[in-house]
């Protein structure tokens, strides 16, 4: 089956899902990318990415490249708001990453965290309930080790509502697609 990795304007099948962290993390051998590649992947407006600096979501560029860490914290945004306001998902953050310029007090990278989020997505239609995904979940982080106690927990939560907006931000663009097709007849 097609789809978007979540986060950006790229088409792959979801069995492909299994090598985007090799595929990504590769991008970023050379010392990082330029905001225009990042507009490229992410469908962003450059000035959008920017204004994310500036308010303070993400470090600013190094030598005007971003890193992999920043790059996730990109397509995390990217894949949220389009279901969640931006302080929702600001808090999201900062729920388990506290002061989003201090890495020091993350919970989990924004790398470790995008990618678990991208494998559960690619899975999420073959879980049928909530009870499923929870299970599915558990799973994924049976290798996350806790920094603090309790940190697995937040950071499944947050993953629960990652995909829980991600799935709405899905079900509204199939329905504007129908609205679109009624227009047409």
């Amino acid at each position: 089956m097609q789809w978007n990795i979540p986060g950006t304007v790229i088409s792959v099948s979801t069995e492909e899902t299994d090598n985007l962290e090799e595929k990504m993390r590769s991008m970023f051998l050379a010392g990082g990318i330029m905001l225009s590649q990042v507009a490229t992947v992410t469908g962003l407006e450059p000035y959008t990415v920017q204004n994310w600096v500036k308010r303070g979501f993400l470090k600013p560029p190094v030598q005007k490249r971003y890193d992999l860490k920043q790059f996730c914290r990109i397509l995390n945004i990217n894949m949220l708001k389009d279901a969640l306001i931006m302080e929702d998902i600001v808090g999201l953050l900062q729920y388990i990453n506290g002061d989003l310029s201090d890495e020091s007090d993350d919970l989990i990278d924004d790398p470790q965290l995008y990618f678990l989020f991208v494998k559960l997505a690619a899975h999420h239609r073959k879980m049928n309930t909530s009870a499923g995904r929870d299970a599915y979940l558990q799973e994924m982080l049976l290798e996350y080790n806790e920094p603090v106690p309790g940190a697995k927990e937040r950071v499944a939560k947050v993953l629960q509502i990652m995909l829980t907006a991600w799935a709405a931000a899905q079900l509204k663009q199939v329905s504007q697609k129908m609205i679109k097709e009624l227009k047409d007849q």
